[in-house]
């Protein structure tokens, strides 16, 4: 391989797609579909499922596994001296668990939380239907989105995991700052999480405007995303927290104090609410109508080129594959006509196989609302990455729109409730792997992967993730019990109070349509309605710390000099990576140590014979979890303290003390 000590300062746009050249250049070859790496792969993607499955079902939100990957990939690799392109398989094979998981936790537990016990079959095929959708649509995408729209569509998770993967490649400096990185969030997500010396969400109500709340997710991995995606994006999704949290929240409150009843869907006063029960009653079903529009809109920008791709791919079923041989290997894709048939098939399967309860109207559904979505999916996190993906938002409208369907035909009672589910979570599924489909593309486009490789192993991470996940999700309810206060589900739990909704004609249209004509009005003022519509969905306290790491990188972009500027965003990428990979990590090493501490309680409490081994784990993190109890009031101005000192971790790593006489240069 020709020489190389970074990627190259297109990989963050100034050329088109076509005319980019990566890491590895299209006509270098080295090991990369490798035995070794798909079995490191797949081993990878279990255990980060099976830890995501539970985050996702305690809190709603999961970690996202391909940098962690990567990292994993390049730690171990030293045994066996992978290549490049070899690490870069793991992790794609990997960070597939991770992103099925989601998929299946924000979805089939509805079926419990609505009293039906799926079984490990349908969860099985479910999740198998779903993935393989996921990646089968996203593979025409792939020309526009990752190749077409480079430079506008940052991906920050997939440009991420390619300095990460360059940084191990190449060792040195750049390997080390990363690593900075991933020690400093780790430690960092330890001591607020594992130790809980202080909140890592804190909030505050505005005195004087009653239900109006600003706060921060401060995360290692929110801060990293913020810098990475830059402060445009960042500061339009703000925009739409603040229209939710600052403006229609305290419009609700104040308007509906004086209601003696409750407002549909709540069952409580809106008087007696909170801020974040408003957001939850209230919001989430405006945000859900933005999503939608904002996605509509995205959807029908994309089908010119959509329809060149696909009519490209029919020309070549039509010649035959002679010509494939004078493709770059960099631009190799899985046949569209196996594409093609590969979904058209799943399809069929859908509507033939019980475990999927539909019948063709709602085999079809699943087809178009996985291909929209896919769409929408892709493009959402190509702009603010797979950490802020709505994607409950979109299945809420995949739900919406299905079980009007279904209400249309007279199928509703308790068959009309689980066939509705049961396409939302195909649905979902798809959308959740289509998002690490486009990160992972984009990762292997940056460093110079074979796109047809990283196709298959998408396709391994999807079905050797599937067999797993229905054990995890069975374990957790046995112990827990979902939809319970140590397991609530919030995902699923909103999951099924939609289709109970629309299937009894209960759901609040008027919410949904206005979130519709907010993200209208937004697209009308020449603002992109997507990235402003996911903060409007999400919580606010997501968006703030990613505005942080935005204002960072804004202080880097201000440089004039184009090489120093690339230098310096290059240090800034490379360690808000780490900070990404290791608060990811390490939440998943925390909720590990707090699963498996409080099974050791429950043991030590019945009385059961325990072993030394689970007795030293319960006293482990009754000893470092020490700040459980005395956080208090100052919780929160510990937490900004703690948070700020982070954010200088930033900046240092970009202008250390003895480069900071060049800011100006």
């Amino acid at each position: 391989m020709s020489e190389k000590k970074r990627l190259g300062k297109e990989a963050y746009g100034g050329v088109p797609g076509e005319g980019y050249s990566p890491y590895v250049e299209h006509h270098e070859t080295m090991r990369e579909f490798t035995l070794r790496a798909v079995i490191v792969g797949i081993l990878v993607g279990i255990v980060f499922g099976a830890a995501n499955a539970y985050i996702g079902l305690k809190v709603g939100i999961t970690v996202g596994a391909s940098i962690p990957a990567a990292v994993i990939a390049i730690a171990i690799s030293k045994f066996w001296r992978a290549t490049v392109l070899e690490n870069n398989m793991v992790q794609t094979v990997g960070s597939a668990g991770e992103s099925l998981a989601a998929g299946v936790i924000f979805t089939v537990p509805a079926l419990i939380v609505l009293g039906f016990m799926p079984q490990l079959s349908k969860i099985f095929i479910l999740s198998v239907v779903g993935g393989l959708l996921g990646v089968f649509f996203m593979i025409p995408l792939r020309k526009h989105l990752i190749v077409r729209e480079h430079g506008r569509l940052p991906y920050p998770e997939g440009t991420a995991c390619a300095e990460v993967l360059v940084a191990g490649d190449r060792g040195g400096t750049m390997v080390k700052r990363v690593m900075a990185g991933v020690g400093i969030g780790a430690l960092y997500k330890f001591i607020m999480e594992g130790m809980e010396l202080w909140s890592y969400k804190p909030e505050w109500d505005i005195r004087g405007i009653q239900g109006a709340r600003i706060g921060g997710e401060i995360t290692p991995a929110l801060l990293g995303v913020g810098y990475v995606i830059g402060p445009r994006i960042a500061g339009i999704m703000l925009a739409g927290g603040a229209i939710a949290w600052l403006v229609l929240i305290p419009i609700i409150k104040m308007m509906g104090s004086g209601l003696s009843e409750p407002l549909y869907p709540a069952t409580i006063l809106i008087r007696d609410m909170g801020p974040a029960a408003i957001w939850n009653n209230y919001i989430r079903y405006i945000g859900a109508g933005a999503v939608a529009f904002g996605g509509l809109v995205t959807l029908i920008r994309a089908i010119p080129t959509m329809v060149r791709s696909f009519g490209s791919g029919m020309k070549e079923v039509a010649r035959g594959a002679s010509s494939s041989g004078a493709v770059k290997r960099t631009a190799l894709d899985l046949p569209v006509k196996y594409v093609m048939a590969g979904a058209l098939g799943l399809g069929v399967l859908a509507w033939l196989l019980p475990q999927i309860p539909v019948n063709v109207v709602g085999a079809i559904l699943i087809v178009i609302f996985s291909f929209f979505f896919v769409t929408v999916s892709s493009s959402i996190v190509g702009l603010v990455g797979s950490t802020s993906n709505p994607a409950s938002g979109m299945t809420i409208g995949t739900l919406l729109a299905t079980s009007l369907i279904f209400l249309g035909f007279g199928w509703t009672g308790t068959a009309g409730m689980v066939a509705a589910i049961s396409v939302g979570a195909v649905v979902c599924i798809a959308i959740c792997i289509a998002s690490d489909t486009s990160q992972d593309l984009k990762t292997g486009f940056l460093v110079g992967a074979t796109p047809r490789r990283q196709q298959y192993g998408e396709i391994i991470g999807v079905l050797s993730s599937a067999l797993v996940i229905g054990w995890v999700v069975f374990f957790l309810h046995r112990v827990y019990g979902i939809g319970s206060e140590q397991l609530p589900a919030p995902q699923a739990v909103l999951m099924s109070m939609v289709v109970k909704g629309v299937l009894t004609m209960s759901l609040p249209w008027t919410l949904v349509f206005i979130g519709v004509f907010i993200a209208a009005c937004v697209e009308l003022l020449g603002i992109p309605s997507l990235p402003f519509s996911v903060g409007l969905y999400l919580p606010i306290r997501l968006s703030t710390p990613i505005m942080v790491g935005g204002i960072v990188r804004q202080l880097t972009e201000r440089i004039k000099d184009m090489d120093l500027r690339h230098h310096l965003r290059e240090r800034g990428v490379l360690y808000g990576s780490g900070l990404i990979a290791g608060g990811g990590v390490m939440g998943i090493i925390v909720a590990a140590l707090y699963n498996s501490s409080m099974q050791s309680e429950k043991l030590i409490a019945a009385g059961e014979p325990v072993g030394a081994a689970t007795r030293v784990t319960a006293a482990f993190y009754k000893f470092v979890n020490i700040g459980h109890d005395w956080a208090g009031n100052w919780a929160g101005v510990v937490a900004l303290v703690a948070f700020g000192a982070l954010t200088m971790t930033l900046a240092w790593s970009i202008w250390p003390p003895s480069r900071r006489g060049r800011r100006g240069a």
